[in-house]
């Protein structure tokens, strides 16, 4: 890796006949570090990916992963990555120490190191006394562990993760993270892809994609203040679609974030009284209307309305 730079694209593209899955992107990813790829469902990120990992060819542009060229050397950057789809990449109808067998041996693991670390992926898996089980069986979790065990089996320094935490409970999706950290600290470059805005400040830095284009970069921090420019109100109010409705007939957009309301708005202080006169006026209880520090996501939803 040239420059402590693991992944670097200029003008990576991908077309599906007329459909331009991922529109001339370009992004660095130092080593050792957590880069988080953020999109809704459908914007890109996972074909992005999988060019990055030499499982899709381009359709233009250029790039390196782990200094190997994405174009024509995709064998040897497979060797070199570790890598776990959505769908964790298992075969459910092998043992759990049957799958540790299978991508030992698709990953080339030395005979010297096939049982040691096998041991280390059941140990971190939680699943010593489990190995005999079929991995369909397993629950969430402990599959998404087994299938990042399987991933890193041959110690890769660059871990691509598409979706990791999908489909698993909020305390498991905690855990992985952990994991992650851990591995981040040691040396490993983690390119993630998640729909999970709230997984955004895990990472040390981001790339907002929206139908294949990346149309924000930076860290956590950096995106809040440089991409907002506008103030955010919280507003708890009952009932909640109702109070939407009569926000939206006054031209005040709402999103919903659990019981609560989120306001996009250009002053706080002129905005609060309104809403209070608004909800008020339509018979809707208010507790109060706050304003707070952007999340992630207030932001996603701001750059998407511009652009």
């Amino acid at each position: 890796m040239k420059n402590g730079i693991a992944v670097n694209v200029q003008g990576l593209s991908r077309a599906f006949g007329d459909f331009v899955a991922v529109d001339h992107i370009s992004l660095e990813v130092a080593k050792g570090e957590i880069f988080g790829f953020l999109g809704p469902n459908g914007a890109g990120k996972s074909t992005t990916i999988r060019m990055l990992c030499g499982l899709l060819m381009p359709t233009g542009g250029t790039g390196s992963v782990a200094g190997y060229d994405i174009i024509t050397q995709s064998e040897e950057i497979k060797q070199n990555i570790g890598y776990m789809s959505q769908k964790f990449s298992l075969y459910d109808d092998l043992t759990v120490e049957e799958n540790i067998n299978f991508f030992s041996g698709i990953y080339s693991v030395a005979e010297a190191k096939k049982a040691p670390r096998k041991e280390w992926a059941l140990e971190m898996a939680g699943l010593k006394d489990s190995r005999e089980a079929l991995t369909r069986t397993l629950p969430g979790g402990y599959k998404q562990r087994l299938a990042l065990g399987c991933a890193i089996l041959h110690e890769p320094t660059i871990l691509f993760l598409d979706e990791p935490t999908s489909g698993v409970d909020p305390v498991s999706r905690r855990n992985f993270w952990n994991m992650i950290y851990d591995m981040a600290k040691a040396g490993t470059t983690v390119f993630v892809t998640t729909h999970y805005m709230d997984e955004a400040d895990y990472c040390d830095r981001l790339a907002l994609i929206y139908r294949g284009r990346i149309i924000a970069e930076g860290t956590p921090n950096e995106l809040r203040e440089n991409f907002m420019n506008r103030d955010v109100l919280e507003i708890e109010a009952e009932p909640l679609v109702k109070a939407m409705e009569a926000l939206s007939k006054q031209g005040i957009e709402t999103a919903v974030f659990g019981s609560l309301l989120h306001a996009t708005v250009e002053k706080a202080k002129l905005a609060t009284p309104v809403i209070y006169k608004v909800l008020g006026e339509s018979g809707i209880i208010v507790r109060r209307v706050d304003r707070i520090v952007p999340s992630l996501e207030d932001v996603f939803v701001t750059l998407i309305e511009t652009a």
